[in-house]
């Protein structure tokens, strides 16, 4: 091999070395940081089981104002990630307008299925109002005073899907209960206020509420603490929060955004399909979580009706109202 083919050589190895650096996955982590034990922790789990058992690295960054969003995508895309996760409906509007101009970079992002035919877009939600029936239905069967509660964390259709489904399914089990519904508020700062929180479920709790289900991101933190201080069941969401008060939280409405973030990252640049995908009761994209920390509080009883339940949904012989088709609830107003 004389003297330029060994400079060629050397040059095409390179290239694909930096080639292969380019193709890191990214992950934009919304408002409320990674280690919120919710919503942003379960992205962040998925991602670190990519790189457990692939060995792979990538590109991480935590927004901390809106005035990042955009900004913050365009940076992860002139950089090489690819493809690039985004963590939250809050970022639709601002990768309609990032995803054309980089049309070689792959995006996913999280909670939207509403941006329409962007070819290298896959949109990832959730039928959160199915789990949310299911923790509906154990918090009327294990409450004792018929009252139930509902902490949303920033009052969008989103939240209110969660809340709907979650009424739906108490109701079913015990069609005379009562269901207490109160969202943080209207701004992202919502989903990160836990003495918030802690406020609305003891107001919640003066008012008879023996059984509460945040959906609140880490406001939710506070949510389970006052549960816990006022000797109350609670229900965590999206990440399994049995563990933070184990004995004291009924279960934890699993949204596996975990294996949304894995899904993506093991399919690279290479094996990337945009489109719409849903995850529901069907591909285990919801569900309930029962484990050491809850067990001996949830009866095989009512483990019984809630996978019979599960079923009907999963078959189509029960189906639950979605908020956000039509901005409704037939059974709680907002």
């Amino acid at each position: 091999m004389n003297l330029k083919q060994k400079f060629l050589g050397a040059a095409a190895m390179l290239a694909l070395t930096a080639g292969a650096a380019a193709a890191e996955p990214g992950l934009i982590i919304d408002l409320g940081g990674k280690f919120d034990k919710s919503f942003n922790e379960s992205a962040f789990n998925g991602a670190q089981r990519w790189v457990a058992e692939t060995g792979g690295e990538y590109v991480e960054t935590e927004l901390a104002n809106e005035a990042q969003r955009e900004q913050t995508m365009r940076r992860m895309a002139e950089r090489g990630a690819n493809p690039i996760v985004v963590l939250g409906f809050a970022n639709a509007s601002a990768l309609s307008e990032v995803a054309p101009d980089y049309p070689d970079t792959n995006f996913a992002i999280i909670d939207v299925d509403w941006l329409g035919d962007l070819p290298n877009v896959r949109q990832i939600a959730f039928s959160e109002h199915e789990g949310s029936y299911l923790v509906g239905m154990m918090a009327a069967k294990a409450s004792e005073t018929g009252t139930v509660s509902f902490v949303g964390g920033m009052d969008v259709p989103l939240i209110r899907k969660f809340a709907c489904g979650y009424a739906q399914g108490v109701l079913a089990a015990n069609p005379e209960a009562t269901v207490i519904a109160n969202m943080t508020g209207t701004t992202p700062t919502a989903w990160n206020d836990p003495v918030r929180g802690a406020e609305l479920t003891r107001s919640q709790i003066s008012q008879g509420a023996d059984v509460v289900y945040a959906a609140a991101g880490g406001t939710g933190i506070g949510v389970l603490q006052a549960a816990a201080d006022e000797d109350i069941l609670s229900i965590g969401v999206d990440s399994n929060q049995n563990f933070l008060h184990p004995g004291e939280v009924l279960t934890s409405m699993l949204k596996r955004v975990d294996n949304a973030v894995y899904d993506v990252f093991s399919a690279g640049a290479d094996g990337f399909e945009a489109g719409v995908v849903r995850m529901d009761l069907s591909n285990r994209g919801v569900g309930i979580a029962l484990d050491g920390f809850n067990e001996a509080i949830v009866p095989f009883s009512m483990l019984s009706e809630v996978y019979a339940a599960a079923d009907q949904i999963v078959s189509g012989d029960l189906t639950v109202h979605d908020y956000t088709s039509d901005d409704s609830c037939p059974v709680l107003t907002f």
